[in-house]
């Protein structure tokens, strides 16, 4: 990777693409207490090329009284976060709606990334009411505003990650006018805002399409990703210049392995179809107790909640045969003191610990048992097409499909009925035992 430095002149478009980021095909998104410095670590040892902080708020960041808010979110002071040899490239996402106010926060994040993006695709209830996000897209003058106002002012460019409108036309002009305001690489989610929770559904390729072919900056695609040969599929679909995963790195970090393996890092080429699909599979435990031992090695303090969040997703095959542990895990108190101090984390990720060692055992003896059979393998299930991975392995999450809504309020006032009588046996059963 070449340094910022390779120019006084800041460089934009393709030239900052190849020249500082490096040309990267796989991008681990911008998530929120998800994407912090210790999965970063964890995902580019597997194949990640370029990495996104989580989302940040710049109304909070800016704040000079809120340092222990800063020092959460980026940690200046270990020196561990945009550290050229650890975490670089590096983007830095902010949100917000206030043009200065995202500046003066970008301002004290600028030494230590390589690009500033923001945020214009959160569709979540706390960013429609802090008006941020996905919620701004309805103002356009604002967004250019706040785009444009960084564009100026800062010594590295600026970046935007947003989602599609129902409309593809309205989607492909929004596209232009965040790259007239000076965005110098588009990232666009190819779902609406609408589509989140058990609404998420698939990603729209075709939009994203026509956004690549509507502009000059590069695009990295967002949505879909669940398998590495999903990459390739994306890449021809949409024309995208790389594609970016969220929910699938999440729940598998080796998302990207077979890269490393792969005769030809550009992607797509043929060569990489005879790459074995169970590369991109690590046994569960091992990738647990591996990003462990990151957070408990490095200076940079990590949220507890981000702590526990990924290893809920990342366990969650082998949690359905292990349900105790599951429940175990869950009654892990968090930890008391300062985040990030001794006291806090040693005793927690001890028995975190203690859990995904007792876990690898009883996985094991499920794969010593399975040995010689297609449930012990990773394979494409001829009846179905579908792809089988056993639960020791890492895997993608499936959502499962919205309910049908009632076809009438009769209908409606029938269900309730039901559940309500089906908590008080619950209810019941659970004070009997």
């Amino acid at each position: 990777m070449e340094s910022q430095t390779v120019s006084s002149r800041k460089l934009s478009g393709y030239e900052f693409y190849r020249k500082i980021l490096g040309s990267p095909k796989f991008v681990v998104a911008p998530m929120v207490d998800q994407s912090e410095l210790a999965w970063r670590v964890l995902s580019r040892r597997y194949g990640a090329h370029l990495a996104y902080t989580p989302m940040i708020n710049s109304k909070h960041f800016g704040s000079i009284r809120n340092k222990t808010f800063r020092e959460l979110n980026f940690s200046i002071l270990n020196g561990e976060e945009g550290n050229e040899k650890l975490d670089r490239p590096l983007v830095v996402q902010f949100c917000g709606n206030d043009p200065q106010q995202v500046l003066e926060s970008a301002k004290i994040l600028e030494p230590y990334c390589d690009a500033v993006d923001i945020n214009l695709g959160c569709p979540q209830d706390i960013a429609k009411r802090g008006y941020y996000g996905a919620y701004l897209q309805d103002d356009w003058d604002l967004i250019y505003r706040i785009i444009n106002t960084l564009h100026t002012n800062l010594n590295i460019p600026v970046t935007a990650k947003f989602r599609v409108f129902p409309d593809v036309e309205k989607t492909v002009e929004y596209a232009k006018m965040l790259e007239r305001a000076g965005a110098q690489i588009l990232t666009c989610h190819g779902r609406t805002r609408e589509q989140r929770g058990v609404n998420t559904g698939l990603a729209d390729w075709a939009k994203i399409k026509a956004v690549k072919e509507a502009v000059s900056v590069p695009v990295f695609a967002n949505g879909n990703i669940l398998y590495y040969s999903d990459i390739e599929t994306c890449l021809k679909a949409t024309g995208a210049d790389a594609v970016m995963s969220a929910e699938g790195n999440l729940y598998n970090p080796a998302l990207f392995r077979p890269s490393l393996f792969a005769t030809d890092l550009d992607l797509p080429e043929k060569g990489n179809k005879d790459i074995d699909i169970s590369l991109e599979h690590l046994p569960i435990t091992d990738l647990a107790l591996e990003y462990l031992e990151i957070v408990k090695q490095q200076k940079t303090p990590t949220d507890w909640g981000a702590v526990k969040g990924h290893l809920f997703k990342l366990l969650r095959p082998g949690f359905a045969t292990a349900v105790d542990l599951r429940t175990k895990m869950s009654k892990v108190p968090n930890p008391k003191g300062k985040p990030g101090s001794e006291n806090d984390m040693a005793s927690g990720l001890e028995a975190y610990e203690l859990i995904v060692r007792e876990l690898k055992e009883r996985l094991q003896a499920d794969m010593k048992a399975a040995e010689g059979t297609d449930a012990g393998r990773v394979h494409i299930d001829p009846s179905t097409g579908v792809r089988f991975v056993p639960h020791w392995l890492s895997q993608p999450y499936f959502r499962p499909a919205p309910p049908p809504p009632p076809p009438n309020k009769r209908a409606k006032a029938d269900i309730k009925k039901y559940l309500d009588e089906r908590k008080s046996v619950e209810t019941a059963e659970s004070f009997a035992l």
